[in-house]
């Protein structure tokens, strides 16, 4: 399975950033054979509007299975679950240890966001 994680660093031990489409980058993580990359976010650190979109946007170019990240809005929600990637929500701590949780079924996948837009 591919996961992208909301990172406020750029390794695994890096802390998760709990908002998605303003997260400084996401780490790619192939949980079959461990690789994993950076995807850069910083266009979207400052954008006045359309973040997450863009940053869901990202991250269906990645061809991922599922996102894991604290908070999404509604409109990268949509973009996200129209690819048919899976959200998984309300995650913390480390990149390592939310991969670990999201593995062992401690995560449930949302049905929907859990934030309002511009949050």
């Amino acid at each position: 399975m591919k996961i992208a994680v909301t990172a406020q660093g750029r390794d695994l031990d890096s802390e998760l950033d709990c908002r998605f489409g303003r997260a400084s980058c996401f780490i790619v993580v192939d949980t079959d054979s461990g690789e994993h990359e950076v995807v850069d976010n910083a266009q979207n650190l400052s954008a006045a509007q359309g973040a997450g979109i863009q940053a869901a946007q990202t991250i269906v170019n990645q061809r991922v299975d599922a996102v894991l990240t604290g908070h999404c809005g509604p409109k990268a929600f949509s973009v996200l679950d129209r690819a048919g990637i899976k959200v998984f929500l309300g995650a913390e701590g480390s990149i390592e240890k939310a991969i670990e949780h999201v593995l062992a079924g401690d995560y449930r996948a949302a049905q929907t966001p859990d934030v309002a837009g511009h949050w």
